[in-house]
């Protein structure tokens, strides 16, 4: 369940920062209210998660999910280039939580 908590914060996170870039820079109503309401249900569920789960485990995937899926959407849904140095930036996040969960992080 802890890992379905997780997967939660990271999508509310993912959403809430795609909004923010519709909001305009807070300019527009509901992408704003969409982006508040996707990090306080974010940083919630983050919080429901660390009560089982260590800090740095929980962090580095939330925080490294979370930057890859957004790198992802900025290049397929905003346009932004697709490059080499970025897919590698991409990979070593990856790479780095991958790391940090086989490392046997505990409480």
């Amino acid at each position: 369940m802890v890992w379905v908590m997780l997967a939660g914060a990271i999508a509310a996170e993912v959403v809430g920062t795609t909004a923010m870039k519709y909001s305009d820079g807070f300019s527009r109503l509901w992408p704003s209210l969409i982006t508040v309401a996707g990090y306080l249900l974010a940083f919630g569920l983050l919080a429901q998660t660390l009560k089982t789960m260590s800090v740095g485990t929980a962090y580095a995937v939330w925080a490294g999910a979370g930057t890859a899926v957004v790198a992802a959407i900025g290049m397929v849904v905003f346009g932004e280039a697709v490059t080499a140095a970025k897919l590698l930036g991409i990979a070593l996040v990856i790479a780095g939580v991958l790391v940090l969960n086989l490392g046997g992080a505990t409480h």
